[in-house]
């Protein structure tokens, strides 16, 4: 067997030599340096020409990573896969290589090694080089471990966008504080651990008393629902289910209808309680693991990590057409490149995405995915309306810690700054006495940090409570006990950090205490529903929820409104509408704070802003509406309602040159015009795509209804969501069959007579069978800029027209 091997210098021969026969190159360093970059380029290089997957995670810790370095990566490797995690202050000190390489040869070096000349060549610097053959399993829990940590959600794509981003932060931070030569004790032991990965704790069994297992009432109607789905002969769809309605055991219920299935999610602790209910709604089936410890291909449900099949070389272990079935498990996650890669890969006949996020704002992304269709969605208000989960008892209290004197980074606030605010006795003591206020018999606090963890863990010991930590570092074991010793009430508080969000049930828990500013709505919705599950004895949950000045404070109560309207009436706020059976209550202070930022409703245009500058870092060039719709962490009706148009954010954000700038505030009234008119149809939109597609010089000649008769009936005819949407009923039956005269004369009717009638700017008129448009179509980049916008406009209202009829 061949042994481990102690590298202490000129690891770039190493590199070099295993880079030859690699089919995956996957290189993770805390440092990137110029000079590191130029002594690998080369091999690297005729490495990607052979058609070897190459990815490098480097980081931006200290801003030590040199600008230069991450412009020779663009320039030098443009076929590879490139990652910046984003630290935000906290440690990111790895330094890994793995090499894939033919049958079965892998090998892994892990050391101290950064990516620097001096590092790879004359640098004291100690690595140990672990081939497969020591240890196959060392190296494919590597490789998911790599993977997690590439796609996590703090890291971003270099490219151009992200890289100016990065130069910028670089240039501001070496000036303030120049990179010191020697780090504190304390310091340096932070730098030697690295920072804690984000674990959830799976669900424990659901308890059904008795076989045969047989579909609870929300899971009934789930299966009602995929049925009807199936029958309309879509392939594929998403089905919503609040937390503690059993999407696990729905997927498992579904499976009857399938031979082969494939369960795929991120956490291993996830697979294990899906196989486990698999088997319990399945008995004669056979089930298996493929992850890093194990890889079992012929099981009738296979159940596998998205990291370990999202390996070329793993994915290819089985065929595309192998199941028949596959489920994907928190389904919002589908979006990551990690699963468009296998759900590319893999044709089954039937693609099922399954979450407990019921927020639209963070589903949409998936909605091409799912080819528009969900199925079912069943919101966590419904479900307690039907008394299928506990009840709430919400209230808001005034946190005043001033938000707006901690820098902002884009995606979180400065941990450092932030941990200065919250480590203070006064604010420590007014959580204490909210939470004595409130309380009931079990709580799990959310914190921001381990920091702030740790340190409110202190205070309620130091005053009685049995209470305790629990976040990604913690060992299982510790956190089994910690969460089994809350279930039977020896202790009253866990405080956590990115622990209880998805997979999670402790059902007897009835008291949730947020002290953290909330920046992901998705996991703010995961957290409330770690407290409505029903349990013997508990009637309610109770929420304490501190809420200050800051992001997203005036539009997180969204996740309490069932209809997402919530917050559409500008300069107004207004409470929630919960179920009759639940409580809402606001400090004052908290309602004069949500008034103050409804008048304002800055930190809502500030949130649409972040969300598009967010998208164009992952995209590296301006995203166009569509694409902000279906992929920004944003609500896209808001764009409308605070900017009048997407150019509008666009030309706020100070996105638009100059001339781009005067196209809008010239054509203001007409893109507004675009974005706001009725549509009770997508009538109006096919006629202006028609007019659109007749391109850039003619798209405002007048246009007869016969002229446009064959596009519309082909565009509402050639996808059956739209067919079902618009000819479904008594005006459109008729045009089934196709009729120039019947198809123009409903043209002149609805669309061309309407919108000339409602449009205000006297921009359309409908005259002796002609459809004009009076815009002047500029010259040069202003008509190009014209055209361009009116389509995406278009495109955008269309997409979101049959999305919202599908739903």
């Amino acid at each position: 067997m061949t042994k481990l091997q102690l590298i202490t210098s000129e690891l770039i021969g190493h590199l070099e030599r295993l880079s030859k026969d690699a089919s995956e190159i996957s290189w993770m360093t805390a440092f990137t340096m110029a000079s590191g970059v130029r002594k690998v380029s080369p091999f690297l290089k005729e490495a990607a020409s052979r058609g070897t997957t190459i990815k490098i995670l480097t980081g931006d810790y200290l801003y030590v990573t040199q600008p230069e370095a991450l412009r020779l990566l663009i320039e030098e490797l443009p076929q590879a896969e490139i990652r910046i995690w984003q630290s935000g202050g906290a440690s990111f000190h790895p330094k890994a290589y793995l090499f894939r390489g033919k049958r079965d040869n892998h090998t892994l070096i892990v050391g101290s090694s950064n990516l620097s000349r001096s590092a790879l060549t004359t640098g004291v610097e100690w690595s140990l080089l672990a081939p497969s053959e020591a240890d196959q399993g060392v190296f494919e829990e590597a490789n998911d471990r790599y993977l997690e940590l590439f796609y996590h959600e703090v890291t971003v794509p270099l490219n151009r966008e992200t890289l100016a981003e990065y130069e910028r932060l670089h240039k501001e931070a070496n000036q303030s504080k120049p990179i010191s030569t020697a780090w504190s004790e304390a310091e340096e032991t932070e730098l030697m651990l690295g920072p804690g990965e984000s674990q959830e704790i799976a669900e424990t069994a659901e308890t059904y008393s008795a076989e045969p297992l047989t579909p609870r009432p929300a899971q009934e109607m789930a299966l009602n629902a995929l049925r009807a789905t199936m029958e309309e002969e879509y392939d594929r769809a998403m089905v919503v289910l609040a937390t503690g309605l059993g999407k696990t055991y729905l997927a498992a219920f579904f499976a009857a209808n399938f031979r082969r299935v494939l369960f795929i999610a991120h956490r291993e602790e996830i697979l294990l309680q899906a196989r486990n209910s698999f088997l319990r709604v399945h008995p004669g089936k056979t089930a298996g693991l493929f992850n890093a410890a194990e890889k079992k291909t012929d099981a009738d449900f296979t159940f596998a990590s998205v990291y370990t099949l999202g390996s070329r070389h793993n994915m290819e272990e089985f065929s595309p057409d192998d199941f028949d079935l596959i489920v994907v498990d928190e389904f919002h996650h589908a979006a990551a490149p990690t699963y468009e890669r296998v759900l590319d890969y893999f044709k089954p006949k039937f693609l099922l995405g399954i979450t407990a996020t019921p927020d639209r704002m963070d589903n949409k992304d998936v909605y091409a995915i799912c080819g528009g269709n969900v199925a079912i969605s069943i919101h966590f208000l419904e479900a307690i309306e039907r008394g299928w989960l506990a009840p709430f008892k919400y209230f808001g209290v005034y946190d005043d810690t001033d938000y707006d004197a901690i820098r902002w980074l884009g995606s979180r606030y400065d941990e450092e700054e932030l941990l200065v605010a919250q480590l203070r006795d006064e604010f420590a003591e007014k959580i204490f006495m909210a939470w004595q206020e409130h309380k009931q018999t079990r709580t799990i606090v959310f914190c921001s940090s381990i920091k702030q963890a740790a340190f409110m863990n202190e205070y309620f010991t130091a005053n009685g409570i049995r209470s305790a930590v629990l976040h990604g570092r913690t060992g299982k074991e510790d956190r089994r006990s910690a969460t089994g010793r809350l279930e039977t009430g020896r202790l009253e508080v866990i405080f956590t950090v990115d622990l209880f969000n998805e997979g999670v049930d402790i059902p007897k828990v009835d008291t949730l205490l947020f002290i953290r500013p909330t920046e992901s709505l998705t996991i703010y919705t995961q957290q409330i529903g770690r407290g409505l599950r029903l349990a013997d004895g508990k009637s309610h949950c109770v929420i304490i929820d501190f809420i200050g000045n800051y992001r997203n404070a005036d539009v997180k109560l969204a996740v309490f409104d069932e209809s997402g309207t919530y917050g559409e009436k500008r300069g107004r706020f207004t409470e929630p509408a919960v179920p009759a059976v639940c409580e809402f209550n606001l400090d004052l202070s908290v309602v004069n704070l949500l008034k103050e930022m409804a008048k304002k409703r800055a930190p809502r245009k500030d949130a649409l802003v972040a969300a598009y500058f967010e998208l164009k870092r992952e995209l590296g060039r301006r995203p166009d509406y569509l694409e902000y719709h279906l992929q920004a962490d944003a609500d896209s009706r808001a764009v409308k309602q605070e900017f009048g148009s997407y150019f509008g954010m666009l030309a706020y954000a100070g996105e638009l040159d100059d001339e781009e700038l005067e196209v809008w505030e010239t054509y203001r009234d007409w893109f507004i015009e675009v974005e706001k008119t009725g549509m009770n149809k997508s009538y109006k939109m096919v006629v202006l795509l028609y007019m659109l597609s007749r391109g850039l010089k003619h798209w405002t000649d007048p246009v007869t209804p016969e002229e446009v008769a064959p596009f519309f009936h082909r565009y509402l005819m050639e996808k059956e969501y739209r067919t079902r949407a618009d000819l479904s009923d008594k005006t459109g039956q008729r045009l089934i069959e196709y009729d120039e005269t019947r198809t123009a004369d409903l043209i002149a009717k609805m669309p061309m007579t309407k919108w000339s009638g409602s449009d205000r700017t006297g921009t359309i008129s409908f005259e002796n069978r002609s459809f004009s448009i009076r815009v002047k179509n500029g010259s040069g980049l202003s008509s190009r800029v014209i055209h361009d916008w009116t389509r995406q406009i278009a495109v955008y209202r269309l997409h979101f027209y049959f999305e919202k009829k599908e739903a």
